[in-house]
């Protein structure tokens, strides 16, 4: 990575949700605030800009990461999906997003994003994760409003049915 200096603004080139983005940052600007305030993807959210409550999660290189944790000049070159990347391209919610409908698995929805990116990796790599292995990854995310019940019977539904559907050809 090229030095940095305080106060320049560096270009930072990414591939946004299957787009490939543009942006300017300056070197001390988190990759979450980067990507609502330059880039517009409002559905990253921020909440204790300390990592510890994942509503901020995006998922970069494949990976569910804190975005509150990062700079945006470290996400040069990446490939970063955001919860707005979880529709199809006629909008349609993905089947996690539906079940979380649903099943009542948001109310004030602030953490919902967070948690969609967490368990749409765990679907990519683990699409066998039973109950324990799905609450130990919601154990990395706070939610004030559903009681996790929900949360965690949408995921139950999304990885059966998807055991289901890879069984059939």
């Amino acid at each position: 990575m090229a030095h940095l200096e305080a106060g320049a603004r560096h270009r930072i080139t990414l591939t946004l949700n299957g787009r490939n983005v543009t942006g300017d940052a300056e070197p001390r600007m988190l990759a979450s605030d980067w990507l609502r305030q330059v880039l517009g993807v409002s559905g990253t959210h921020v909440g204790c800009e300390h990592g510890v409550c994942g509503a901020c999660t995006i998922r970069i290189n494949g990976k569910a990461l804190r975005s509150c944790l990062m700079f945006a000049v470290q996400l040069e070159g990446c490939t970063i999906d955001t919860v707005e990347g979880l529709d199809n391209e006629q909008g349609e919610l993905s089947d996690l997003q539906s079940a979380f409908r649903r099943l009542h698995a948001l109310q004030c929805g602030y953490c919902t994003p967070g948690i969609l990116m967490s368990f749409s990796q765990l679907l990519d790599e683990e699409p066998g994760a039973d109950e324990a292995r799905i609450r130990d990854v919601l154990s990395g995310h706070i939610c004030r409003c559903t009681g996790y019940q929900g949360l965690v019977d949408a995921a139950l539904e999304i990885f059966a049915a998807r055991r289901n559907n890879s069984g059939k050809g």
